[in-house]
């Protein structure tokens, strides 16, 4: 998931540059929604990867 969040970061960067505002914009979305999902993701397996003794 974050190697997608990084990806659309990238894209969203490039597609900046270039001018096209729309594209980046939609990219640099995708790319927040990508590493928010990434960090409840990693929250989750953190702790419910720790057994109770």
């Amino acid at each position: 998931m974050l190697r997608y969040a990084v990806i659309f970061l990238v894209v969203a960067l490039i597609a900046a540059i270039l001018g096209f505002g729309g594209i980046a914009g939609t990219a640099a979305w995708i790319a927040k929604i990508c590493f928010v999902v990434f960090l409840v993701l990693a929250i989750i397996s953190f702790f419910s990867g720790r057994k109770a003794i």
